[in-house]
C-alpha cells in the first residue's frame, strides 16, 4: 500500500501537502519495519554535513565508534544520520534532501542485520558455492546477500566482497527473495582474519611453543625422516604462499595430503605434531588459530 505525501507545518502556515516521493515513501516504508534509513545524494554518497558538524567538530553522534553529543537534525555523520524517527524523515531539511537524493540507503546494523556485497559475477558464484543461502538482491553489478545478525564491516574481504553492518550504510534496492538465514560462521571468519592478521614476524597464537615433528615418536611410520620433512615443507611452502587469502583451505589441503601419505602406515605416525606446524604457519599468515586447527582437525580426519 501506498504511504500517503507527508504534510509539512511551517510556523505561521498552513500545512502544505508534498508532491508524492517515491525515495521517502520507502524510507517511511522501512522506518515502518525499524530499519534505519537516510538519503544518498548524486554519486550514492552520503550529503555532506553541515557547518556545524564539518570536520566532526560537534564530537560527532552518539552511536558512532567514539561516542559524541552532536545531536543536529540535519543530515550529517553518513551512516551515523540514518534513523527510523518520523519526524525527522519528513522534516524540512530531510525532505529537501529526499527530493534531491539519487537513492536510498539503510544502516544494516542498525537492523542487527548484516550485507555481503558481491559486486560481480565471479563474487556471486563463489557466494553461491561457499555461503549458505539467505534473502538476495540483485545490484547492478551482482547481488546483496542479507543475513540476520550485525558484525564488523570490512571491505575487500576477498575479491569483489564487501561486508556491511556495523558503522556502515547500504543502498537499498527492494526487499529482495528468500528467507533470511541467521548470520553464518563463515561469514564471520571473513572478517577475522583481517582482525588478527600478524605484524610482520610475528605469530598471533596460543600456543607458541609447538613441538616439531621427529622419529622419536612415529615408531610405526613407514616413510623416511627425508620423505615426511620433504612433503610437509613443501606443504607449508604452500600455505605460506598465501599471504593474501586462501591460506586456511590450502592448510585443510595439506592436512589431507599429509594424512592419505600414511593411511597403509601400521601408526603412530606423528599426525598430530605435523598438524601442529600446519597449524602454526597458518596462523603466522593470518589465519585465525580456531579456524586452521579446525581445518587441520578436517583435513588429516579426511572430512571436508
Amino acid at each position: 500500500m501506498t504511504q500517503p505525501a507527508p504534510i509539512l507545518r511551517a510556523a505561521n502556515q498552513r500545512p502544505r501537502l508534498l508532491r508524492p516521493c517515491p525515495l521517502l515513501t520507502a524510507a517511511l516504508t522501512l522506518a515502518a519495519r525499524a530499519v534505519p534509513t537516510l538519503p544518498l545524494r548524486a554519486g550514492k554518497v552520503p550529503f555532506g554535513n553541515c557547518q556545524s558538524c564539518a570536520g566532526n567538530a560537534c564530537g560527532g553522534r552518539p552511536v558512532m565508534k567514539t561516542a559524541g553529543p552532536c545531536q543536529c537534525p540535519d543530515i550529517c555523520h553518513g551512516w551515523a544520520a540514518a534513523t527510523i524517527d518520523t519526524h525527522t524523515l519528513t522534516s524540512p531539511t530531510w525532505v529537501r534532501a529526499w527530493e534531491q537524493a539519487q537513492a536510498a540507503a539503510y544502516h544494516p546494523a542498525g537492523a542487527n542485520l548484516t550485507v555481503v556485497d558481491l559486486d560481480n559475477e565471479a563474487a556471486v558464484t563463489w557466494a553461491r558455492q561457499s555461503l549458505p543461502s539467505t534473502r538476495t538482491v540483485p545490484t547492478t553489478r551482482g547481488e546483496h546477500w542479507i543475513y540476520l545478525g550485525a558484525m564488523r564491516s570490512a571491505n575487500s574481504v576477498r575479491p569483489g566482497v564487501d561486508i556491511k553492518s556495523h558503522m556502515a550504510y547500504a543502498r537499498w534496492l527492494g526487499p529482495g527473495i528468500g528467507t533470511m538465514t541467521r548470520l553464518p560462521c563463515v561469514v564471520r571468519a571473513l572478517v577475522e582474519r583481517e582482525e588478527t592478521t600478524p605484524a610482520r614476524g610475528e605469530v598471533v597464537s596460543s600456543t607458541p611453543g609447538r613441538v616439531e615433528w621427529d622419529r622419536s615418536v612415529t615408531t610405526g611410520c613407514r616413510h623416511t625422516d627425508r620423505y615426511v620433512r620433504t612433503g610437509l615443507e613443501r606443504g607449508l611452502a604452500l600455505i605460506r604462499a598465501r599471504t593474501e587469502s586462501g591460506a586456511g583451505s590450502q592448510a585443510f589441503g595439506v592436512a589431507q595430503f599429509l594424512a592419505q601419505q600414511h593411511a597403509v602406515c601400521p601408526g603412530p605416525c606423528g599426525l598430530d605434531i605435523l598438524g601442529d606446524q600446519i597449524i602454526t604457519t597458518a596462523v603466522s599468515v593470518g589465519v585465525p588459530e580456531p579456524y586452521a586447527s579446525r581445518a587441520v582437525a578436517n583435513g588429516l580426519a579426511g572430512t571436508a
